[in-house]
């Protein structure tokens, strides 16, 4: 089935992660009022159809760029269900874990030994239920096993173990229970601040955003952080203004490490870099200055400011949303969408980018009044600047959370970008970095025992921290 429909004007992003989610679900009946969570796989997952090819790349894209509602991540209910999850990989571990996967992918359809071993990977942390009728086999029951770990584990639900997928399954469960232990501790610092009342939550390692209003997700959308060399800072503030159309305020980030040597570059090829990106520049008493008068080899670039109109070239789209901080960060648009249909988004200076930032606007807009998805729309098309104070600031979290389990007791784990649990080098989590892709390390103790008929195995680690996806210098 096509899915190029979803790509036009008509269909919003909340429309196309509903229906994404129907497509991948099959015949499920989701009761009014029932969050769609981020596992959506239940019990109730239809027959085996002639739907989709798993590896529609449009279909991948449009997942990642358009994720189900789901749960809050700061739930006070995530508490609870954490802690049951952390009992849970407590036994797992102290049974000796489970086998590792080797080099290969596997997908519905192949009779492989390597089946047999995944099968028995995922029965231990309850994803698969169903025996099936051969171990062996990859069969339609093992297919929705494999989507419901992806789908809880940041990953497209696919159905098929590709490289990601096997790295994910391959970290030990040692590995995976001090990450519940440390989401734990980080989920009770919100305790009794998030059960009640609307509030943006960002997630950094899952790289989303989520509005919540009464311990419901109202919207969730994929968003860019901070490379791993520019990390995205932990902050509570309150959002209080939204300018459209803004003007962009070059911050000191990328003034120093981009521009000045970019215009350093360029001064040299006999170009400047102020005309090429129709940037200007300001001396300290706020007067512009020609291009052609900065010198990109003395110290004259530093002492300058910089600033960019609005416009389709601006980094900043056409909104940009305040609060306050000393890290000189923001939230905003951006003229380029593509990112978001990538798993790897660590690709800003600091700054969050967020799909479907109309939705969120019209959303923090709701007390002010006349600010619907038309007004907003309106706003953007005139290509006017405009700044609205809201009248009720809300709350806003940028946290930093990998392991998490929710109140239907499905356990979510996300890479650890920015290495803050520890796990660099320990079962493929080496470190990304933003200019080298990261190699596959040696396990540093023994692999973890197997269970059952099956012989131990070795470890092959390697999570993709794809660094690839940062081609670019960010503008943020």
């Amino acid at each position: 089935m096509s899915t190029d429909w979803m790509a036009k004007p008509h269909c919003s992003s909340m429309q196309r992660a509903a229906i994404l989610a129907l497509l991948v679900l099959g015949s499920v009946l989701v009761s009014p009022g029932v969050a769609l969570a981020w596992n959506p796989f239940g019990e109730n997952f239809g027959p085996p159809s002639a739907t989709r090819d798993p590896v529609d790349r449009t279909f991948t894209r449009e997942w990642e760029a358009n994720p189900p509602p789901g749960y809050p991540t700061l739930s006070p209910a995530n508490v609870a269900a954490t802690k049951a999850a952390i009992a849970r990989y407590r036994e797992i571990a102290a049974a000796g874990g489970w086998p590792i996967l080797a080099d290969k992918v596997l997908r519905t359809g192949m009779s492989d030994p390597e089946v047999a071993v995944l099968r028995q990977r995922l029965k231990l942390t309850g994803d698969l239920k169903d025996e099936g009728w051969s171990q062996e086999g990859f069969d339609y029951y093992l297919e929705k096993a494999v989507k419901r770990y992806q789908a809880s584990n940041g990953l497209a639900p696919t159905g098929i173990v590709d490289d990601r997928t096997r790295a994910a399954l391959n970290v030990p469960a040692k590995a995976r229970l001090r990450q519940l232990e440390l989401g734990l501790q980080r989920l009770q610092e919100f305790t009794g601040r998030t059960g009640k009342g609307r509030y943006v939550a960002v997630n950094i390692p899952a790289a989303q955003v989520e509005a919540v209003d009464g311990d419901r997700v109202v919207t969730r959308h994929a968003g860019v952080v901070g490379k791993v060399d520019r990390k995205t800072p932990l902050l509570t503030s309150r959002i209080h203004e939204l300018n459209f159309n803004p003007v962009w305020r070059l911050p000191p980030t990328v003034v120093h490490k981009d521009l000045i040597p970019k215009g350093r570059q360029m001064q040299k090829a006999g170009k400047n870099v102020l005309v090429k990106f129709g940037i200007d520049a300001y001396d300290g008493a706020g007067r512009k200055l020609a291009p052609e008068s900065i010198n990109w080899a003395s110290g004259q670039p530093n002492s300058l400011s910089y600033r960019q109109q609005p416009g389709p070239d601006n980094p900043m789209g056409f909104l940009k949303i305040n609060f306050h901080n000393g890290h000189s960060v923001y939230m905003h648009d951006t003229p380029s969408d593509s990112i978001f249909g990538r798993n790897f988004r660590a690709a800003s200076s600091g700054c969050i980018r967020v799909a479907g930032i109309e939705q969120l606007a019209v959303w923090l807009l709701a007390d002010q009044g006349g600010w619907d998805g038309a007004a907003v729309e309106a706003v953007k098309t005139s290509g006017e600047t405009k700044n609205v104070s809201l009248k009720k600031p809300v709350t806003l979290h940028f946290v930093y959370i990998t392991a998490w389990a929710t109140e239907d007791g499905v356990v979510q784990f996300r890479r650890d970008l920015y290495n803050k649990d520890g796990l660099a080098g320990v079962g493929g989590e080496p470190v990304a970095t933003s200019r080298t892709r990261p190699r596959p390390v040696a396990e540093p103790t023994a692999a973890p025992q197997t269970t059952g008929a099956l012989p131990p195995r070795q470890a092959v680690p390697a999570v993709d921290g794809s660094a690839a996806a940062q081609k670019a210098a960010d503008p943020d």
